[in-house]
């Protein structure tokens, strides 16, 4: 009887907690849901349909009830999403492709980050927003601009920037999807050489899956492997960039720094789940059922997220981000493509 008075003020603090995050939460889930059914029904890409009926509702984010939830599934759901990824990896699936290919994932991210500085700083973009642009087309698009957004130091722009370049790589990689196949077939690619150059270069996990199995179930097995080793440097590029944005972001989010323990401080939680589910993968501790309702969850955490990032952002501010970081990201998925197509015709 006294445990459970002891635990009578935490359970009305939870309690609490859920009835001020409910409606914001409900919006989103129910946000998610639409974007969900209209992408099974009639096709095209699901977060980009979360994101747009988030942004049709952009004045609900002004509501008092619904903003703690709103934020709660922009941040912490959105991390959560993240981290599950790392269930759907395993080191044998890496160490099967190979170093070549991984040589030529690794030199396509670092260069596209590397591109994306050169090129951002002279289009007049900061530092953080040519990080997250150069991050999201060279490993996995939206989810990684997610991630990323994550460490990344905030502005009142922050959130804006990340939408458009969310919005701006999704659009890419679905254009990408259709185009990139038939460049394979003109180049008469063999399945594996074709996989590489589809799985290394497309931004989105479900648009490489969906080029690949256009040409045959070889190209589609071995592009969704190499797609999944370029999720994998997902962690390397988050710490790393934590870590150089470090004193930055503590100077802009200074109530964050209680959200890491210390000396664990450099790696967000959702990056060591991430390693954990990867290590657990590949263990073989992980079945397929559990594998497939992991990937599901983290699909159905990053749908939430988007839908509300778009509460929080309306058409008008995403149009005031302008065409400079547009044009980056068209110069860096460019960049990109070429120079894995180039290593493919010299393998």
């Amino acid at each position: 009887m006294e445990r459970l008075r002891a635990q009578m003020p935490l359970l009305a603090v939870a309690a609490a907690r859920v009835s001020q995050l409910w409606p914001g939460f409900g919006l989103s889930a129910l946000l998610a849901m639409a974007a969900t059914f209209v992408a099974t029904l009639h096709g095209g890409p699901q977060l980009l349909y979360a994101l747009f009926f988030g942004m049709a509702l952009h004045h609900l984010h002004a509501d008092a009830r619904s903003r703690p939830g709103i934020e709660f599934c922009a941040r912490t759901v959105l991390r959560l999403g993240v981290g599950l990824l790392g269930a759907r990896i395993t080191a044998a699936q890496i160490a099967a492709l190979g170093w070549s290919t991984a040589m030529v994932v690794v030199a396509g991210v670092v260069t596209t980050l590397l591109l994306a500085q050169w090129l951002g700083r002279r289009l007049g973009l900061t530092r953080a927003e040519a990080t997250l642009s150069g991050g999201a087309v060279a490993i996995c698009g939206a989810s990684a601009a997610l991630a990323l957004s994550a460490v990344l130091p905030r502005d009142r722009n922050s959130d804006r920037f990340t939408l458009m370049v969310v919005v701006t790589v999704t659009l890419l990689s679905t254009a990408a999807m259709v185009l990139y196949p038939v460049v394979a077939r003109l180049l008469h690619l063999p399945p594996a050489l074709a996989g590489l150059f589809l799985g290394g270069t497309i931004h989105d996990v479900a648009q490489v899956v969906g080029a690949g199995y256009m040409l045959d179930h070889a190209t589609g097995d071995i592009a969704t492997l190499v797609k999944l080793l370029r999720v994998a440097l997902l962690t390397v590029v988050v710490v790393v960039v934590s870590a150089a944005f470090r004193q930055a972001r503590a100077r802009s989010m200074p109530g964050d720094a209680a959200n890491h323990t210390p000396g664990l401080g450099l790696v967000p939680w959702f990056l060591w789940m991430f390693v954990v589910l990867v290590a657990t993968n590949s263990a073989g501790l992980i079945t397929a059922a559990i594998q497939e309702a992991a990937n599901q969850l983290s699909r159905g955490c990053l749908v939430v997220a988007i839908a509300a990032l778009g509460l929080k952002t309306s058409f008008a501010q995403l149009a005031q981000a302008g065409w400079r970081p547009m044009l980056l990201i068209l110069a860096e998925t460019l960049w990109l493509a070429g120079l894995v197509l180039g290593c493919v015709l010299l393998l």
